[in-house]
């Protein structure tokens, strides 16, 4: 494939960014900032924010684009924790403080009725009336190990998920009950968090199972607010099991609770009856591999039914179901995924939802009527979107670009008509500078995937050299990097690199999630395997088509980017000669029960798959230039996994690099100066490894 360039006479008319430009985020002329579309007031009126931040908001009408003054930001009833009590904060501004001691509560959550607030302290579920101050108990066996509407580590982690700041209750809409979850750690596994500040350190020690260790028991009650009575669900906690996120029927009258088995290849929500703690079942999936909670249950009026996504087929679709659990219909058929059910317009029986349909690297709006017909796409263009769709679906505005076209805002209805551009965020003089352009491209692999990958080549491009490249990743499963979107915040850095002649590359692999769930199945009991492969492909079509240097290929990633990173430096040798590795996990025996298991089932299960999934086994091909990073303080993936690893590479006598970040946990995103030091660090390894020339200061932060 021949690779298109600017002509000559073009270029020698355009203008060389500057290091400003590239560097220290100067984007005047290049690019404007363009507003966010924070919301709808209603279905003809969105929420439009300018600036970074809060912002100024203004409403404006779809149909003239007149824009006034949004007074309603900040008016709202909300509860929060200051000084560790709780407060309330009416519409009108007043504040009230509600609880009164030296404990902190942690999650206030406000009642669907708005009179009450619920909260947890000391791992006890409690109650405040705002009106009285009145604050009642509703749960006493909390201590260091039994936790009541606060998430053990793992839930928190992987099931509930960090949005929850560990939040384990939910609201009844008739604001008279609670269901909550009620954790005993007693059999988990501790283990030790080194602290090395003050004079002798101090420990963290965090009950976190690994993969085959005990899980947390776990049960599931509804309280009585007025007199603190709970009724368990109907399981026995010590069965080896989880719970999902429980949905609250639109009536209040059923808690629909999701329930696991160990190996996560069952699926079935019960119907939970309140009063009794009896259960039925209303949604069973069984998969041969692993099935992944339901992110939300969208019940229909009237008791109709409800509908629920699935990739069961191998690829997300939506399926609608009449309440008792029978299939109705499947909504939507295809090789192709389903992202998010944004919308179920209950009158007209039409689903609006978010697909990667026409090119696995983009999402689009669809509807389609709940029978399965009549599926419109209402996005145009060959573009990745975001959308903010209208409350009943008339209007959306779509954020969206592709990797040569900067990102702009228009309103469009819901027939696919464009009503109005809001914004372009491209510059008036882009046009005037040399601008490296980045492309989307597939390879194929001999068993016919077409791995997505995006290149931006360098500046000067010359098709008689070799280059260097870097490759970022992630790896994880159903997690790709690679979409067709114009990159706002790398835009500089992309320039600079592309400048001093490095090739640069994100890559996915068949488990992705370009390839649905059939593609991900591949990775089931065997992780790190496939992925190095469909890597490999890409590399050797890279040197093959894009003039890279084979001796300075260079991946980099962190967490599972980390993961696979060492993994292609060791088992894949043959291909990357450098990379960083950041928050790696190394073994799989050292990662938490939930997600590890998900994908390799029991340790007991698979052994060879767990052994042939470390790391370890494969140190004695590792050649060289592996930079290991982690925070001594990570919580998620223990830096146990980077000591491990330097343990065998030591043990070999192999040359590595290796940087801790003290008091760092899964990430120190958060300390700038930790941040600009691993920066720098990178900056200095990509000078001194790949370029082989002096670090140039400008490029230091």
């Amino acid at each position: 494939m021949a690779i298109a360039l600017p002509c000559a006479g073009l270029l020698a008319q355009q203008q060389a960014l500057s290091t400003a430009q590239m560097l220290k985020n100067d984007r005047k002329g290049l690019m404007k900032e363009i507003p966010r579309i924070t919301g709808w007031q209603d279905d003809t009126h969105y929420l439009l924010t300018q600036g970074q931040g809060a912002g100024t908001t203004s409403i404006v009408d779809v149909a003239t684009g007149k824009e006034q003054p949004y007074p309603g930001a900040d008016k709202k009833d909300e509860v929060f924790v200051r000084n560790n009590d709780v407060f309330f904060k009416s519409a009108t501004g007043t504040e009230k403080q509600l609880t009164h001691d030296t404990i902190e509560e942690k999650n206030p959550t406000l009642s669907p009725d708005g009179q009450k607030v619920a909260f947890t302290r000391s791992n006890n579920l409690y109650v405040v009336t705002i009106a009285s101050g009145a604050e009642k108990q509703l749960t006493t066996d909390g201590t260091d190990l039994i936790y009541n509407g606060w998430a053990s580590w793992v839930y928190y982690e992987e099931i509930l998920g960090r949005p929850s700041k560990y939040r384990a209750f939910w609201w009844n809409p008739d604001s008279k009950q609670i269901a909550y979850m009620h954790f005993n750690d007693t059999r988990v596994p501790l283990f030790p968090i080194y602290g090395a500040t003050g004079q002798h350190g101090y420990v963290e020690n965090t009950r976190y199972p690994k993969a085959g260790d005990p899980n947390p028991e776990v049960k599931v009650g509804v309280v009585n607010i007025d007199n603190a009575n709970t009724v368990w669900a109907d399981f026995n906690e010590r069965d080896d099991q989880y719970f999902g996120t429980p949905f609250w029927t639109p009536d209040g009258k059923s808690l629909w609770l999701q329930w696991m088995n160990r190996g996560q290849d069952h699926l079935v929500v019960y119907g939970i009856d309140p009063a009794t703690g009896s259960k039925k079942p209303v949604y069973d999936e069984q998969q041969k591999t692993w099935i992944d909670w339901l992110d939300d249950i969208h019940f229909l009026p009237g008791n109709k039914g409800y509908v629920v996504q699935s990739d069961k087929s191998g690829w997300m679709h939506i399926y609608r179901y009449d309440m008792s659990g029978k299939l109705i219909n499947q909504v939507t058929t295809g090789e192709w995924t389903v992202k998010d059910v944004l919308l179920i317009d209950d009158q007209k029986n039409i689903a609006y939802f978010t697909a990667r349909k026409e090119n696995s690297a983009r999402f689009d709006l669809y509807s389609v009527q709940l029978d399965g017909k009549n599926l419109k796409r209402l996005t145009f263009g060959e573009y990745n979107n975001a959308i903010s769709l209208s409350p009943k679906g008339s209007y959306f505005v779509t954020t969206y670009s592709n990797v040569s076209t900067p990102t702009k805002l228009t309103l469009v209805d819901n027939k696919g008509k464009i009503v109005r551009e809001i914004a372009d965020s491209k510059g008036d003089e882009l046009g005037n500078y040399q601008v490296a352009k980045t492309e989307l491209i597939r390879v194929k692999t001999p068993d016919g995937f077409d791995l997505p990958l995006t290149i931006t080549m360098p500046l000067n491009y010359d098709p008689a050299k070799k280059y260097p490249v870097l490759i970022s990743i992630y790896g994880g499963p159903n997690a790709g990097t690679v979409y067709d979107s114009w990159n706002w915040r790398g835009f500089g850095s992309t320039q600079w690199w592309a400048k001093e002649g490095l090739i640069q590359v994100a890559m996915d692999h068949r488990g992705s999630g370009h390839f649905g769930k059939a593609g991900q199945n591949y990775l089931h009991r065997d992780l790190g395997d496939w992925e190095i492969k469909d890597y490999e492909e890409i590399v050797k079509w890279l040197i093959a088509n894009r003039s890279v240097d084979k001796n300075k290929v260079c991946i980099t990633g962190f967490s599972y980017g980390g993961y696979t990173t060492c993994m292609a430096l060791t088992k894949g040798a043959d291909f990357f000669t450098h990379g960083i590795a950041g928050g790696s996990v190394t073994d799989w025996m050292l990662y938490d029960s939930h997600y590890t298991e998900r994908y390799m089932d029991l340790p007991s299960e698979n052994p060879e798959g767990y052994k042939k999934s470390a790391i370890a086994p494969y140190v004695s091909n590792y050649k060289g230039n592996l930079y290991i990073v982690h925070g001594n303080m990570d919580d998620n993936v223990h830096m146990q996994n980077s000591i491990q690893l330097i343990g065998a590479l030591e043990d070999q006598k192999k040359v590595f690099q290796f940087m801790i970040y003290p008091g760092g946990r899964h990430g120190w995103a958060n300390d700038r100066n930790k941040w600009a030091h691993f920066n720098n660090e990178k900056t200095r390894f990509y000078y001194e490894k790949l370029l082989e020339k002096p670090v140039v200061k400008d490029a230091l932060e």
